[in-house]
């Protein structure tokens, strides 16, 4: 693994992923697998959006094809190991988190383009924590597959947050304060604890 994106994405979120999640998760890899699945496509969902919403940022249209094809491209990779294990993928209720940092974004422009950035960069950090928690407590060919997948979500996070700085027309000093306030909300959310198990969410308040 990319000790180096590991330490980055450590480095810039304020909490670590709790180690009751990290059980829950060891315990229901079907759940885990399922739900990262449907995570893979929302992510290539997002950036397609933000290509129809901003379809006159050329920088911007690029870097969200290019993470849109690999999001994608990491959806066909666990509907493999699904197959492999003969575990049947399914739509699955999102947790509360993305909708949760979602409704923190601002209405107006150039605001709303920049929150919507960063609460992306922010999604990628944290999908890159967890694969790297998660690394010790999986199979080996997950745990290599998730050793790949720390590099690719390090890039994202790094995509991400190089556009919320190139593309708002809005100060450095700006940003980061903006940045530091998103950060805390979700660290909230997944520290705090949650109804249901997902790849995203909170501690699991019930059984699993």
């Amino acid at each position: 693994m990319n000790e180096d994106c590991a330490e980055k994405v450590k480095h810039f979120l304020v909490a670590s992923t709790p180690r009751d999640w990290i059980e829950t998760a060891r315990r229901n890899l079907s759940d885990l697998l399922i739900d990262h699945a449907n995570c893979e496509l929302r992510a290539a969902s997002t950036a397609i959006g933000f290509i129809y919403k901003y379809p006159d940022r050329t920088k911007l249209c690029y870097q969200m094809s290019r993470i849109a094809r690999e999001e994608l491209r990491h959806f066909e990779q666990v509907k493999n190991i699904l197959s492999e294990r003969m575990i049947v993928f399914k739509h699955l209720k999102a947790s509360r988190y993305a909708s949760c940092l979602r409704n923190e974004v601002r209405v107006n422009e150039p605001h709303r383009l920049l929150d919507k950035l960063v609460v992306g960069a922010i999604i990628e950090a944290r999908s890159c924590e967890r694969f790297a928690a998660m690394i010790p407590h999986l199979p080996k060919d997950i745990s290599s597959f998730y050793i790949r997948l720390v590099e690719s979500e390090c890039r994202h996070f790094g995509n991400y947050m190089n556009l919320a700085v190139d593309e708002c027309d809005i100060s450095v000093e700006e940003v980061n304060l903006r940045v530091f306030e998103l950060k805390k909300i979700e660290a909230d959310l997944v520290t705090n604890p949650d109804s249901i198990f997902r790849f995203h969410s909170g501690v699991p308040t019930i059984e699993t």
